[in-house]
């Protein structure tokens, strides 16, 4: 069988979700979580777009030891050289360098004839090769491209000695059989093609990233590229652990294999969640909290008498175990990390300590914890440890009635600063809210709130996600308790943090 590699560009394209900044100490964790799961390539970021980029994409290429490490270059010699000086260091090395090859691109974004064009992929190209061995050319909107200029740019690049091409549905533009075509196309009218690694990275504008991605596979592609849970610029990526099980589950259609451990899955889609603050919908395939969920009756009459009559894909197969255990305020920790590792979760010795006293606070005020209270905590416990915690919530009070406006005293500390401050609103939360934004220099506006009982019942956990706006740009904060003002502080605090980071490490996008 042909082997189909994987491109994970969770780091790079991920990244560039609106609300989403990476530090170095999360972009590490994510990365070392592809690695376990077998990723082929990671790519570490875009070192030119800023030096918060560099130094992570830097430091995420010496630590990795079995995946290859790429890092993103525009066709220009000063992104070459810095995506080198990020990248030299990694065992298995790769600059990506791209550029746009459709009409539209080229007119509206370059201002660059077709021929300029070539000019840059054969300079660019050259130049990257004469850094580093492994060369990775990406056409720009390949999808929108006239096939026979991408073509030749693409004979271009392997000319100038790239080694792998991707050919980009960029905006999500393609369908499925459109999209397999021009693969196919390419395939046969280029130059040289049957030399290299055919990648293709697709989008999701309409739904389609996982089908195109299939497609293109149908018709000779070798890498696909995406995202864990799908997560990107706009819509997103094509999600890769859907293309993965899609994979392994139809053998019999792809006839390719893979290197991918599948029980890592699960693990790794909520370590991306629970660091990103990207929630994943709860009927999404494979990761989403319904995908093996049954409430028919009909259904689950046939699941207890044979799983395969609505089951296509076993849960131990991408990392879920059932489990009986049940955890309550006397568990230890040892049974509270064996709970995590049977939901999927693989954290580190300071992500479980503190998720574990997040446990047993939550356990004194529950008579019951469900696995969806664990999942609710370990994924805020996660959201906290990756982000830099400028902002640490010591205290708030309330106080509210039907018949005068809510009140609120918040007291956070920062840099071993204690502040208080009062505020009033339309009621506690918004006063909290209020009382936050004082203790700040920053004018926050709140851009969506939403709130969920994780279980049922008067002692429900709620969770609660917030989306702020500061100067323009969106960040994500979320926030869990058996008290729902609880968990909206924390949220909003944990969307102050996410916007205090990327103050410090800006995230430029080109």
């Amino acid at each position: 069988m042909n082997r189909i590699m994987f491109f994970d560009t969770t780091l790079r394209d991920g990244e560039q979700t609106p609300g989403v900044n990476l530090n170095i100490k999360a972009k590490l964790k994510i990365a070392k979580e592809l690695e376990r799961l077998g990723i082929d390539c990671i790519e570490a970021g875009f070192p030119a777009s800023s030096e918060g980029d560099f130094e992570a994409a830097k430091a995420v290429s010496e630590q990795v030891e079995n995946s290859t490490v790429a890092v993103l270059s525009r066709c220009n010699k000063n992104d070459i050289d810095k995506a080198w000086l990020a990248v030299k260091n990694a065992k298995k090395p790769r600059i990506h360098v791209f550029i746009a090859t459709s009409d539209i691109h080229m007119k509206h974004k370059l201002k660059l004839s077709k021929q300029q064009v070539l000019d840059k992929i054969k300079e660019s190209v050259c130049y990257a090769k004469t850094l580093c061995e492994d060369i990775e050319f990406s056409a720009e909107d390949a999808s929108r491209s006239d096939r026979d200029f991408l073509c030749r740019a693409i004979e271009t690049a392997i000319e100038s000695g790239a080694t792998v091409i991707n050919i980009p549905d960029t905006v999500g533009y393609a369908e499925p059989a459109e999209f397999g075509q021009l693969i196919n196309y390419v395939r046969q009218n280029t130059v040289g093609i049957e030399k290299v690694i055919i990648s293709v990275h697709c989008h999701n504008d309409l739904g389609l990233a996982v089908a195109n991605s299939l497609s293109a596979i149908k018709n000779g592609a070798t890498q696909i590229e995406g995202t864990i849970n799908g997560i990107g610029e706009r819509a997103g990526n094509a999600a890769l652990e859907e293309i993965i099980m899609s994979l392994s589950v139809r053998k019999d259609i792809y006839q390719v294999c893979h290197n991918v451990d599948t029980t890592r899955i699960t693990g790794t889609s909520r370590a991306v969640s629970g660091i990103t603050g990207v929630g994943i919908q709860q009927h999404k395939p494979i990761v989403g909290a319904n995908a093996f969920a049954h409430e028919s009756g009909i259904h689950q009459h046939g699941v207890l008498e044979d799983r395969r009559t609505y089951e296509i894909i076993k849960p131990e197969t991408v990392g879920l175990n059932a489990n009986t255990i049940v955890l309550g305020k006397l568990s230890g920790r040892h049974a509270f990390e064996d709970k995590l590792s049977a939901m999927g979760y693989h954290a580190e010795k300071e992500v479980i300590d503190k998720a574990f006293v997040s446990f047993k606070e939550v356990a004194d005020r529950k008579s019951h914890i469900s696995d969806d209270d664990i999942a609710a905590i370990i994924q805020e416990t996660m959201d906290n440890c990756y982000t830099d915690g400028s902002y640490e919530l010591c205290d708030f009070s309330i106080q509210s009635t039907s018949r005068m406006k809510g009140s609120a005293m918040v007291t956070l500390k920062r840099n071993g600063m204690v502040m208080s401050e009062a505020a009033v609103g339309e009621g506690p939360i918004d006063a909290s809210f209020n009382a936050i934004n004082r203790l700040t220099d920053k004018k926050i506006e709140l851009a969506r709130y939403n709130i969920k009982a994780v279980t049922e019942g008067t002692d429900a956990l709620g969770e609660v996600v917030v989306k702020v706006k500061v100067d323009g740009t969106s960040y994500f904060g979320r926030g869990v308790s058996t008290d729902i003002i609880e968990a909206s502080v924390k949220a909003y605090v944990n969307a102050l943090n996410r916007c205090e980071h990327n103050i410090h490490n800006p995230k430029k996008e080109y």
